[in-house]
């Protein structure tokens, strides 16, 4: 079953089981992916590797959101933020751990032979490209610098 398919799936649930956190999360991904498909002026499907895409970005601007709100000790605004983003991000697939990422950086790089902070650009593409929606883009950049200076 693709991605959109498993997210009507689970709004249904959540209209049935009248779950609002879930609800909201849930609309404003298929609002995104309904955007997405709806840009380029006809409607085409999504490759799954741009569905993760954009669920990544809705994770993330809900993460950034509650961060926000917490600074601003609005812990009342920020639980909401992070429980959607729970919602939207059991869509993920399972998220690799550091060591992983940092052995493809190092893979990548003898590849490349990218050597210094010049080659950051090529090096980030390639492995960007090989952990979509397995990691997060800052995560690999922290580490793609580390590994470059």
């Amino acid at each position: 079953m693709s991605l959109s398919t498993n997210i009507m799936t689970a709004l249904k649930d959540a209209m049935r089981s009248k779950d609002q956190t879930a609800l909201t999360a849930l609309r404003a991904v298929k609002s995104a992916i309904l955007l997405a498909q709806t840009e380029t002026g006809y409607k085409e499907e999504l490759t799954e590797e741009q569905e993760l895409k954009i669920l990544q970005k809705q994770v993330k601007q809900r993460k950034d959101s509650a961060a926000i709100f917490l600074e601003q000790n609005r812990k009342d605004l920020a639980e909401p933020e992070l429980a959607e983003a729970e919602v939207i991000a059991q869509f993920l697939p399972e998220a690799i751990s550091e060591e992983a990422i940092a052995k493809v950086v190092e893979d990548v790089i003898i590849q490349t032979g990218a050597n210094g902070m010049k080659d950051m650009g090529k090096v980030m593409g390639m492995v960007s490209g090989q952990l979509a929606g397995k990691a997060d883009g800052k995560t690999i950049s922290n580490i793609v610098k580390e590994k470059l200076s």
